[in-house]
């Protein structure tokens, strides 16, 4: 009797292959849209942060100031600096500088056409990341009326 020899399966057929192309083209479909929404979420949430921080830090300046905002034209030094009760600023405290600093640096705008800017003013210009009323301290990104999140919702809405 002569005997037969058996050789193993070696390799992949053409038909596994293809299941498994298949199968990492629907991964890639649902997982790349996910993972392209996730920078701009993480941009937005840096914005709601960032508004927060200066909220708050203007905020604190008034409660300290007796109930008055920092004028814009020195805004950025009275929230990074030293300041005594007339909102005068110092790089140092000393016996009248006391209060302050609310913030180390003014945070950049993260959104939005401008981008990356960090300066306080009344309205849009060259460097301006925030837009600030020193009458009653409110602060709204630096952003245009068709600038939107990926939820549809405006910037200057944040």
């Amino acid at each position: 009797m002569a005997s037969k020899k058996t050789h193993g399966k070696k390799g992949f057929s053409l038909l596994e292959l293809v299941v498994v192309v298949v199968i990492i083209g629907i991964i890639a479909a649902v997982a790349i849209p996910r993972m392209s929404r996730g920078s701009a979420g993480a941009a937005e949430a840096a914005l709601s942060g960032n508004l927060a921080v200066l909220r708050n830090a203007l905020d604190m300046y008034s409660a300290e100031h007796t109930g008055a905002f920092p004028k814009i034209d020195v805004a950025s030094d009275a929230l990074t600096k030293y300041t005594d009760s007339a909102g005068d600023t110092s790089d140092a405290r000393d016996a009248t500088h006391l209060y302050g600093p609310y913030l180390r640096k003014v945070p950049p705008l993260p959104v939005g056409a401008a981008k990356g800017n960090t300066g306080l003013a009344v309205k849009t210009g060259a460097g301006v990341g925030w837009i600030y009323d020193d009458t009653n301290g409110d602060i709204a990104p630096n952003t245009t009326d068709t600038e939107k999140d990926a939820a549809g919702k405006l910037y200057t809405d944040y």
